[in-house]
């Protein structure tokens, strides 16, 4: 069995932000909704400090950081959580896009594995994502090693699991780079990948739901994803096999 990981990271990519854009905090007041108790009403500052932040919606809504907003933390040192977002530029979006990436950081705890499902739902709703994922901290490692790129030399991913395009040869938003333990897809990312086959898609139907604007989540396992889970390591090669438009191994 692999060392835990220490976090859930949470990323879903959108539409970049336009000007008045009220998505940052619409994103902030909806994962704070979804995550009992939650308050991200702190800011860290150059050196590291946490900084509280007497007016945070003021603050959100004024501030665009590198194309998106500021990271945002709750006041728990020994219970971290983080919300931030940026933006990816054209040249490393699909089908030249430049697009908004929102990254957020859950505990590895009881309490953070209960609410992942509600977040990322909650992120991509307000976002109006394309798509998104919640992975272990420690898979994403191995995800990376899934990303062919440019070379003379062969392409083996890791643990049987399939090379990848980069995400700028993609030819569209819609399209996932990969897959993750759980997944927000919009309707047209959905749509896009051919989900839901009720002849084939029975097993991840029992671990999904539809969202208010026709997207869906889909969690793979039931719990976080173990790559060193002969289990869960299949039931991701089935996925991928499923798929075949995620990482842009066959045409959309």
């Amino acid at each position: 069995m692999a060392a835990r990981s220490s976090s859930l990271n949470l990323i879903a990519y959108a539409p970049a932000l336009t000007m008045n854009d009220s998505r940052p905090l619409e994103i902030v007041h909806g994962m704070e909704r979804a995550f009992p108790g939650l308050h991200l009403g702190w800011m860290i500052s150059d050196s590291g400090q946490r900084i509280p932040l007497p007016d945070r919606d003021a603050f959100v809504s004024r501030e665009r950081r590198d194309g998106g907003f500021p990271l945002l933390r709750n006041g728990d040192a020994a219970f971290r959580v983080t919300l931030t977002g940026w933006e990816s530029t054209a040249d490393n979006s699909p089908s030249g896009q430049a697009q908004l990436e929102i990254h957020a950081n859950l505990p590895w705890a009881a309490t953070g594995v209960a609410v992942a499902v509600d977040v990322i739902e909650a992120i991509g709703e307000n976002s109006r994502a394309f798509w998104g994922h919640v992975l272990p901290e420690g898979v994403t490692v191995t995800v990376s090693d899934q990303f062919r790129h440019s070379g003379n030399s062969p392409h083996v991913p890791p643990k049987g699991l399939p090379s990848l395009n980069l995400p700028w040869q993609l030819v569209s938003p819609e399209i996932p780079h990969y897959l993750g333990w759980l997944n927000y897809w919009s309707a047209a990312t959905a749509q896009a990948i051919g989900f839901p086959d009720p002849s084939r898609d029975g097993e991840l139907l029992m671990r999904a739901r539809c969202t208010a604007s026709g997207g869906w989540v889909v969690q793979l396992t039931d719990a976080p994803l173990d790559l060193e889970n002969p289990t869960h390591l299949d039931i991701l090669l089935q996925a991928y096999e499923r798929f075949p438009e995620i990482g842009g191994r066959s045409a959309p």
